[in-house]
């Protein structure tokens, strides 16, 4: 983070990325519901489309904003495809297959791999203290991928007999979040937090609307219930706009591998949910996996010495 940056500019930076990850965490597990209702594909052009009527009007360049090179143009694809698009498939089949808890706990791998691609990609260096928090990471999943499959089921939802690809779907999605984050840096530099979102989410609409329109000729509308409907709205409007617009905003301040650490909000998040909201339960190779998890992002987080 740059020095001149004031500490309330530090702090209003820090609450953007830390309210954006818990806002994705949690739309993630009531996502569960939503795959119920509706095919995944389906779901993600109604969320895309859903956002795009809500923000036309973040779509306007802004008066002191310079016109997009092809270099930019170039990433806005790549945020969107990457960090929208394919983190929603796999985000919506994975949680479709595993249960909010497990997804949770292998998200909290965010932090560690957005350290290393900022390392590979932006040079920013890796303290010891990110290494061993990225030891901690890959303990966490190991211990997961170890629990018994009936520990990663919900008793409020279908039980799967595939709870392996459930989360193996997850932790692309962890990848494609970590493309988010490190592509986002670069993207603040160039274009405003409102425009980014409006631009990705246009895009993940576009990209979804050949296999939305398919599932929508064949899907039975008048089914779903209203409660079901009012929180697709909410999802679409958390995942489309106030998480995309938030993190934007926090990242234009805020290093991306320093950014990555606040993800930890978002499986704390999903978890909470899981439990509170869904029914679900956490079984102790999860509670171990999510504890070891923690202390690696507080080894990530802890601050050092200031020069």
């Amino acid at each position: 983070m740059n020095s001149a940056t004031p500490a309330s500019g530090r702090l209003v930076a820090y609450g953007c990325l830390a309210l954006s990850m818990s806002l994705v965490g949690g739309y993630v597990a009531l996502s569960k519901p939503l795959v119920a209702a509706f095919p995944v594909l389906l779901l993600a052009w109604l969320r895309f489309g859903i956002a795009a009527l809500a923000m036309p009007h973040w779509l306007k360049r802004a008066t002191d904003e310079p016109p997009m090179a092809a270099r930019t143009r170039w990433l806005v694809f790549l945020e969107s495809f990457l960090g929208n698009f394919m983190f929603s498939i796999c985000m919506l089949f994975g949680v479709s297959l595993t249960s909010a808890v497990s997804a949770g706990v292998i998200m909290a791998s965010i932090p560690a791999c957005v350290a290393v691609a900022s390392w590979l990609f932006l040079r920013e260096r890796i303290t010891v203290r990110i290494g061993l928090a990225i030891g901690c990471a890959a303990l966490g999943i190991g211990l997961l991928a170890l629990s018994p499959a009936h520990a990663q089921a919900s008793p409020a939802s279908t039980q799967s007999s595939m709870p392996w690809l459930g989360n193996l779907l997850v932790f692309c999605a962890v990848l494609c979040e970590t493309a988010y984050a490190v592509i986002g840096k670069s993207l603040t530099g160039r274009l405003g937090p409102k425009r980014i979102a409006s631009l990705i989410n246009l895009w993940g609409f576009v990209l979804s609307m050949p296999f939305g329109i398919w599932f929508a000729l064949q899907f039975d509308f008048t089914s779903v219930r209203f409660g079901t409907w009012a929180l697709l709205v909410a999802y679409a409007l958390a995942a489309s706009i106030w998480t995309v617009w938030l993190w934007m905003t926090g990242l234009r301040n805020v290093p991306a591998a320093q950014a990555g650490v606040f993800a930890v909000m978002l499986p704390v998040s999903a978890a909470l949910v899981g439990v509170l909201v869904l029914g679900e339960s956490l079984s102790s190779p999860q509670l171990v996996a999510f504890v070891i998890a923690l202390v690696g992002v507080v080894l990530a987080t802890w601050p050092g010495r200031r020069t």
